[in-house]
């Protein structure tokens, strides 16, 4: 065996309150990869529902979150949705109620404000009830303090925090972080992760390196 099947829902045995989130999407308009879980004890298997707001699909817009990504409780991702129409002289959207005041609304007035994707790397960390705005990237390796707002960009390997999140600090020099961006170990199989794993978790970066330039 090596590491948990990433087709579980439940990857912890007595423990119903994580999932390894990809079992329980159902919209195309979100992407999970292998072994990124949730944390809730009011139903993690509700993520889609509960904690992805104001995703429709005719705006096009993607949540997409990378592998090994640990996601804990009240993490809110808010969508392009959510944004009303700021061209006129009032935010108020008069064309959702209907009644005669949806004639001569043109939806492009909403689509124009879209922010793109909202990305999520590989092996992030997203501290409790951290909110993320519409069309953020969160590099890989990145930590998010718990109760931030994430309005803008988080490069690689940054520790960010507050409202607005800002970078606190970067968790390794520059060289380190591009070893790692090369290496790249969360696209391994999980044979080759359980053999290097020690060297993963343990911060042996000459192991991972040498690891690296081995066939996958």
């Amino acid at each position: 065996m090596h590491g948990p099947d990433p087709n579980t829902t439940y990857p912890l045995a007595g423990f119903p309150r994580t999932v390894f989130l990809k079992n329980v999407i159902t919209r195309p308009n979100i992407e999970v990869g292998d072994y990124t879980y949730y944390d809730d004890p009011g139903g993690a298997e509700r993520f889609e529902e509960n904690n992805v707001l104001h995703h429709f699909e005719f705006h096009g817009d993607k949540l997409i979150i990378g592998r090994f990504t640990a996601i804990a409780t009240g993490v809110r991702f808010v969508m392009n949705g959510a944004n009303h129409a700021m061209g006129g002289f009032s935010t108020y959207p008069f064309n959702i109620f209907g009644c005669d005041w949806e004639k001569g609304f043109d939806p492009q007035t909403w689509l124009a404000g879209s922010r793109g994707d909202t990305v999520v790397g590989n092996d992030v960390w997203i501290g409790a009830d951290a909110m993320i705005m519409p069309g953020v990237t969160i590099g890989n390796g990145a930590v998010i303090a718990a109760r931030s707002v994430v309005a803008s960009d988080i490069p690689p390997y940054a520790v960010a925090g507050g409202n607005p999140a800002k970078m606190i600090r970067m968790r390794f020099d520059d060289e380190t972080i591009g070893r790692l961006l090369s290496i790249a170990w969360w696209d391994w199989t999980a044979e080759k992760i359980s053999r290097y794993v020690d060297a993963i978790r343990g911060g042996d970066m000459e192991v991972l390196a040498a690891a690296a330039r081995e066939e996958l």
